[in-house]
């Protein structure tokens, strides 16, 4: 019998410290949340995938400055020659020699495209760019993302602090009343109801618990952290300093950081750019070239000579393709209206994005005045709850009255930790929006 209680004391000892070991309680700042996300999101990771591919375009298209070189080198089986006269009389064989080889090295350098080599590196170039302002814009994503959870997780954590204060406020009362039922001054549906609505505490309390699961298993996931991650967020966060700007300051900042607008400016360059590669069609096209060839037999001469020819030479060509006065009009057309297009996208967005930055500087705004007018709402419930707590136990309030400001002051307490998240969600909303996280 001794053997089975140490035996089960053993394995209550090894499930106790399994669960040490897999319960991981992290704290964590928005900082840190910031640099584990550039270092491990597979999203961000895709679209650095995708800038090293863009510059490695970018390379390829500078590449079409250097000379193009060729070389070939054949060896073949000659058979013996027919020679007719022009109505196909006479037939003689003409012997061949029967190795035949042939070497041919030729070189050539653009010199003048008509700005189509230039135009084509510009666009790798913006190309280039554009793959890094994706990259920076889903950065910024990840992390508003991640800063939403990341609240989202502070405020379930003070919600589940002011639901146990008031479990704690509750029984306080429950037991006040059981002493008081004893002397015969509180009836036993008081208690009742009281331990109703502690039950009704419990079951809210439970519900914000699973919420803070669900909240903390997102952000792990995001962060590609140990499943059994448990995040803490930092208590100091309420007591920061959060920078107060003027609208025009938010606008100057959205103006100068805001990736939208920035992509589309890029995007009225790059159509630009393509414009002058379709004029480019127009011009001729001149390079340099060279070439040395060796070949054997003689074939010009009859009867065939058995030597290697050799000769080389160099110069300069142009060309120029006709076709493209009549053939290249309607795709230069195509290309300046997709520069206006461009061009009216990016008024679109610099209109879209002045209202967002006006319309979340107002919600900004908003928050601090619900921040304290939810205060207010707290000093005045507390005091109301005093009063009622007070004259129930004087006998001069009913229970529903208790209950009320027992309800009260609940609300008015979730109510100030939701306004007081609610301004770090703006502020970093604000940021969002002008690209600045």
């Amino acid at each position: 019998m001794s053997k089975k209680k140490r035996l089960i004391g053993l394995l209550c000892i090894a499930v106790l410290c399994s669960q040490c070991l897999c319960a991981q309680t992290r704290q964590m700042g928005i900082e840190e949340l910031f640099r584990l996300a550039d270092g491990q999101s597979q999203s961000i990771q895709a679209y650095k995938t995708g800038t090293e591919a863009a510059r490695e375009a970018l390379k390829a298209a500078k590449a079409q400055r250097l000379p193009d070189v060729n070389a070939s080198l054949s060896a073949s089986y000659w058979g013996n020659g027919k020679l007719w006269d022009r109505d196909f009389g006479n037939a003689m064989t003409v012997d061949m020699p029967h190795f035949g080889n042939n070497f041919a090295l030729e070189a050539q350098q653009v010199i003048y495209a008509g700005g189509a080599i230039s135009s084509g590196i510009r666009q790798a170039e913006l190309g280039t760019l554009l793959a890094e302002l994706d990259l920076q814009k889903n950065v910024q994503e990840i992390r508003f993302l991640l800063v939403g959870h990341y609240l989202n997780l502070y405020k379930l954590d003070n919600q589940i602090c002011v639901l146990e204060k008031n479990m704690e406020l509750t029984e306080e009362v429950i037991a006040n009343m059981k002493a008081r039922r004893e002397q015969g001054t509180v009836l036993k549906n008081d208690i009742t109801r009281y331990e109703l609505q502690k039950e009704q505490l419990n079951l809210q309390l439970s519900r914000v618990k699973d919420a803070r699961k669900i909240a903390n298993h997102q952000l792990v996931t995001t962060l590609h952290l140990p499943e059994n991650t448990e995040i803490s967020p930092d208590t100091s966060l309420l007591e920061r300093q959060i920078l107060t700007l003027t609208e025009e300051e938010w606008q100057d900042l959205a103006e100068g950081n805001n990736i939208l607008l920035r992509q589309s400016q890029a995007a009225v360059r790059m159509n630009e750019q393509k414009v002058k590669q379709e004029r480019s069609e127009r011009l001729p096209h001149i390079s340099l070239v060279a070439a040395e060839h060796l070949d054997g037999p003689i074939t010009i001469e009859v009867p065939v000579l058995d030597n290697n020819f050799n000769y080389w030479y160099i110069g300069v060509g142009i060309k120029y393709n006709f076709s493209s006065l009549f053939k290249n009009n309607r795709k230069l057309k195509q290309a300046r209206l997709n520069v206006r297009q461009a061009q009216e996208r990016h008024q679109l967005v610099q209109e879209q994005v002045e209202n967002a930055v006006q319309e979340g500087y107002v919600n900004f705004l908003t928050a601090f005045t619900d921040l304290r007018t939810q205060e207010n709402s707290v000093r005045l419930a507390d005091e109301n709850y005093s009063v009622a707590d007070n004259r129930y136990q004087n006998g001069m309030a009913l229970l529903t009255d208790m209950l009320d400001a027992s309800n009260m002051k609940l609300s008015a307490d979730l109510g100030l930790v939701n306004a007081r998240i609610n301004i770090l969600y703006n502020y970093y909303t604000m940021k969002y929006i002008t690209h600045t996280l």
